[in-house]
């Protein structure tokens, strides 16, 4: 934000001085310019998306199934954390490979369906 006080000749002597304030320039909006904040920012939101995502689902189930009855919890840290890494990676390369293919609203589409498609497999075998 930019302040400025100009001169103005048909002002009194008590109005001497004006003051102009110039609104700011408005942010980004996908945060493109700033490399560091769109960093930042898609960084936090996969975080917690993915976080949130993985409470209670059966990858810590399993995870701590595994500690309780190891005697090397650690090193059951470190194999869930190098499987949970690959499994990123393959989800982010075959994401990227899919995008030069697909449209992201096909994506989104398809997603839609395979999610819809497994609930309807677990609703059927839950009735079963």
């Amino acid at each position: 934000m930019s302040f400025s006080l100009q001169n103005d000749p048909e002002l009194t002597a008590t109005e001497s001085h004006k003051l102009t304030i110039e609104p700011p320039e408005p942010p980004p909006i996908t945060g493109e310019s700033d490399p560091k904040t769109s960093f930042w920012r898609i960084f936090w939101v996969t975080f917690v998306t993915i976080f949130l995502a993985e409470i209670g689902d059966k990858t810590q189930v399993t995870v701590l199934l595994m500690s309780a009855g190891s005697q090397s919890s650690w090193v059951v840290f470190l194999g869930a954390a190098a499987a949970l890494i690959m499994t990123s990676l393959i989800g982010v390369l075959l994401g990227k490979w899919l995008s030069t293919r697909v449209s992201a609203k096909t994506l989104d589409t398809l997603a839609a369906v395979v999610l819809l498609l497994i609930t309807v497999g677990l609703v059927a075998d839950v009735l079963s």
